[in-house]
């Protein structure tokens, strides 16, 4: 048995590694966190060796990568450097998990969320704020899952740009593009959704309660903002399948419980081996298991 102790290399485009990232890390039972800030793709290979060429392969998988930061596109570059810095071809390779501005994890939460009380496969959706970093990984898992799903942007193009990333990943997506530019378009975008989910960004109402009750086929909602005022009017932020008015309702904090859980799972995971790669579709899957 390898006496190795577990070493955490936190990967973070910011200028300050997230607190919240690495208080996760302890929880989850690494050993050692090694936390790097302001991270750019050209500082990746240096970083990279510096794990890989140090221990031998079969202790590597005590070894991992966590990639975070607010920005997630940012996220995603460092992903791809990583992935090229790595020699799996003789084993010099640790795991890596992506979840930048906890895009990953909160997603899988959500969706997973949604699962437990809806037959994803038949189910029609609506994901608001579906552009974002959130929203667009809320839509690729409902489209995995078999999903129909809109994507809601007050730009048209721009969710029509999300559409088509997803039916690269997914040919057989069933996802469109709606404009919603006020209120007034609600009853429209809601018609025949069962699962309306929020991920707009933080403050900002997506659907007023007068709106939400036009959907009359409606069954289920998640809003993912926790920062009053909350994105689906009429949801509490601890919401947990609480019934209003005769639809169910999660809140971010009722989401965030199994986000939370999740989140330290992937942590976890990443020490079993050092070939793991959790991205969202990863991520999801692991999620299941709560």
């Amino acid at each position: 048995m390898s006496n190795k102790r577990k070493i955490l290399i936190q990967l973070d485009s910011d200028l300050h590694p997230s607190v919240f990232d690495r208080v996760v890390a302890i929880d989850a039972g690494t050993e050692e966190l090694f936390s790097y800030g302001g991270v750019k793709p050209e500082h990746v290979p240096s970083l990279v060796h510096g794990a890989i060429f140090t221990r031998s392969p079969k202790d590597l998988k005590h070894t991992a990568i966590f990639i975070g930061g607010s920005d997630v596109a940012a996220g995603e570059a460092l992903l791809e450097e990583v992935r090229k810095t790595i020699i799996p071809h003789y084993g010099l390779q640790v795991s890596i998990m992506l979840d930048s501005n906890g895009a990953n994890t909160t997603a899988a939460a959500a969706v997973r969320a949604a699962s437990r009380h809806l037959d994803l496969g038949a189910t029609k959706a609506l994901v608001l704020g579906g552009t974002g970093p959130v929203g667009q990984r809320v839509a690729r898992l409902l489209a995995r899952q078999g999903a129909s799903v809109r994507i809601g942007s007050r730009s048209v193009e721009r969710a029509a740009s999300v559409c088509q990333k997803i039916r690269q990943v997914l040919p057989n997506a069933k996802v469109e593009a709606v404009g919603i530019t006020s209120s007034a378009d609600a009853p429209k975008t809601l018609e025949g959704r069962e699962l309306v989910i929020a991920a707009g960004a933080a403050g900002a109402v997506l659907l007023p309660s007068k709106a939400r009750q036009a959907g009359k086929e409606l069954k289920l909602a998640i809003d993912l903002n926790a920062v009053p005022p909350v994105g689906i009017e009429g949801v509490d932020v601890m919401d947990r399948a609480a019934v209003r008015d005769g639809l169910l309702c999660y809140g971010a904090l009722g989401v965030g419980e199994t986000k939370m859980k999740i989140h330290r799972a992937a942590i976890s995971l990443l020490f079993e081996s050092n070939s793991t790669i959790l991205d969202v579709d990863e991520i999801y899957d692991l999620a299941l298991q709560f």
